[in-house]
């Protein structure tokens, strides 16, 4: 399996304190429609730390048979336990996912070898079970070096990196570690276009929820060579990709969907509803874009 281009890190759709599987639905229709590349549910996006277990594992399976095998799903399991982390990953095996996405280990901040035992224990337990590590230093208080990427590179289920800390020069050192056996995805909507000329293949975005098909035209361009077409979509963007991180993700972009009329703006505690002084800023910014009438 080949990961690449504009993958999604799907908001969740709550309703009543439930998951509004109709809205789930929607939203992962629209996604394929725009022509997103990949779904990636119950990350950072979809508020997966304060879902159970079993709604998780529902969503998973919602977004399995949506999808149908047209593009892949990239199921968040990770957690800063171990053995929970082993649980998860085979539930959502289980449900038809067809890779797992696995932050590093937060709160308890291992060092480079507990990175590296975690995530082989992860492999010895699910072998022949694609991974993809999230690296995400400013939410886990860690980050796992290029040097280890290099080490989990000898596991052939360690398939892709998202690489979430917006820089160039770790893009560069991932290359040179691990060469073009790993694939890069970014986790930063800003700075998709210079990742992907310094050898990432796709990301793994917050703003695709709301504009998917910009967001597939951009990374294609930028995959394509066609650096002034790219550069000029990533600029068009920057506004957006401004608005939907004033407050903590997920807060603007489920706002966003909320606007749009994909789901209501219901969000978890001890996340709140977007502020009111953003909330103009946002809608305006959808309307320049084409996104709200």
């Amino acid at each position: 399996m080949k990961l690449h281009g504009s993958m999604t890190a799907l908001a969740t759709p709550f309703r009543v304190g439930a998951l509004d599987e109709d809205a789930y639905r929607a939203l992962v229709r629209q996604q394929l429609a725009g022509g997103t590349a990949g779904l990636v549910p119950c990350g950072t996006t979809g508020e997966a730390v304060t879902m159970t277990s079993v709604e998780r594992v529902r969503a998973v399976r919602v977004v399995v048979e949506e999808a149908k095998g047209r593009v892949p799903v990239v199921a968040g399991a990770g957690s800063n336990s171990t053995a929970e982390t082993i649980e998860a990953m085979g539930r959502v095996r289980e449900v038809g996912a067809d890779a797992a996405l696995i932050v590093t280990p937060y709160y308890n901040k291992p060092n480079q070898a507990g990175l590296l035992e975690h995530y082989r224990a992860c492999v010895r337990a699910h072998p022949g079970f694609p991974i993809v590590v999230y690296n995400v230093p400013g939410r886990t208080g860690g980050d796992i070096l290029p040097e280890t990427m290099q080490r989990l590179c000898e596991l052939e289920e360690i398939l892709a990196i998202k690489e979430a800390t917006a820089s160039m020069v770790r893009a560069v050192d991932l290359r040179e570690k691990c060469g073009p056996r790993l694939t890069m995805l970014s986790g930063d909507d800003f700075t998709v276009v210079p990742f992907i000329a310094c050898g990432g293949e796709g990301v793994i975005s917050v703003s695709s929820n709301v504009a998917p098909r910009l967001m597939a035209d951009m990374v294609e361009a930028a995959r394509r060579g066609e650096r002034e077409r790219a550069l000029e979509l990533q600029v068009r963007l920057n506004p957006l990709h401004r608005l939907l991180f004033t407050e903590p993700n997920p807060i603007p972009v489920k706002w966003a969907l909320h606007l749009m009329g994909m789901f209501g703006p219901e969000i978890r505690l001890p996340l709140v509803p977007l502020g009111e002084p953003h909330r103009i800023a946002l809608a305006t910014e959808l309307r320049r874009l084409g996104l709200l009438s």
